[in-house]
């Protein structure tokens, strides 16, 4: 009657019951078993072999039953291959990074060369060279991560003009991308943030002036933003430039800051060891990441660090 039942067993549970019922704390067999010590040798040949047929019974119809429930959820779960196969969840550049790709061609189209620097800057490169001596009140205007050796970490991308004039001299056409670190933190300012320098420096009988600087910023607009644009300048101050200037854009309605610039400063030239009655030449700077929150529609800054793909996923990148 057993050996019938655990041929007929449905399922692993079922199966799993009789075991219990059979080789359990209160079983049937293990109480036989317990009174194997009062038999004779016969009879407790016959209990051990009826005992060793039984659990192999048992053994064989679980595999049979696990075997079965495998191929049925196979069945189930079978492949169809002549199903469209679903579209691949591939990953996506970070806008940052897709608009730095940009800029990086269309400065090149126009002649300029990429150059890049250290982030840990010492302070010749990052504010004296820049024409920023200790006592000049232009340190106060910018929020500076100072490290313990008296480095800092980079406040501006201008000490890679720095370091491209040392090395190449004149006359130069560069410009620069990278991280730069500020104690600013809101919707418009990041602590860290990615800012575009450029630098075109060559003979003074070339007469490289202001309109210069603005006819490449209507180029470089024009093609970033896909349209044509209007720039308007405004008189500005900054130690490394004279005139120092600053050029908005219209964004709609609205005229927006598009970068600081002017013509570069005799003692700029000087400290890289070119001389200012030879040479002369611009210099702009500005904000990557907010030229990069217009062209995508952003208004959080915040938005490019935050971790979250979703935004990423909804705009189309």
């Amino acid at each position: 009657m057993l050996k019938d039942n655990i041929k007929n067993a449905k399922s692993v549970q079922e199966l799993q019951d009789l075991y219990t019922a059979t080789f359990g704390k209160n079983g049937t067999m293990t109480a036989k078993l317990k009174e194997m010590k009062n038999l004779d040798n016969d009879a407790r040949a016959a209990l051990n072999a009826e005992n060793s047929e039984l659990r192999e019974l048992f053994k064989s119809r679980q595999t049979e039953l696990e075997n079965a429930a495998m191929m049925a959820a196979l069945a189930e779960q079978k492949l169809d291959v002549s199903l469209n196969a679903e579209p691949e969840n591939r990953g996506t550049l970070h806008p940052v990074t897709q608009s730095f790709k940009e800029a990086v061609a269309i400065f090149e189209s126009m002649g300029y060369t990429l150059w890049t620097g250290p982030e840990i800057e010492d302070d010749w490169h990052n504010f004296t060279a820049l024409n920023t001596p200790d006592y000049h009140p232009a340190r106060d205007m910018q929020d500076t991560f100072f490290l313990k050796n008296g480095n800092v970490m980079r406040t501006q991308t201008s000490a890679i003009q720095i370091r491209a004039m040392e090395k190449l001299g004149a006359p130069i056409k560069i410009f620069a991308i990278g991280n730069c670190y500020r104690k600013e933190l809101d919707a418009t300012h990041s602590a860290m943030f990615d800012q575009l320098e450029g630098l075109y420096i060559d003979k003074v009988e070339k007469n490289i002036n202001l309109s210069d600087l603005l006819g490449t910023m209507r180029v470089f607009a024009s093609k970033f933003f896909n349209q044509d644009v209007d720039l308007r300048i405004r008189p500005s101050y900054f130690p490394f430039t004279d005139p120092s200037i600053e050029v908005d854009m219209k964004w709609g309605d609205k005229w927006l800051e598009l970068l600081c610039g002017g013509m570069v400063h005799p003692n700029v030239l000087r400290n890289c060891g070119i001389d200012p009655d030879k040479y002369q030449g611009f210099a702009f700077g500005f904000g990557w990441d907010r030229l990069a929150m217009l062209k995508y529609g952003l208004n959080d800054i915040r938005a490019f660090t935050d971790s979250d793909i979703r935004w990423l996923k909804n705009t189309g990148f």
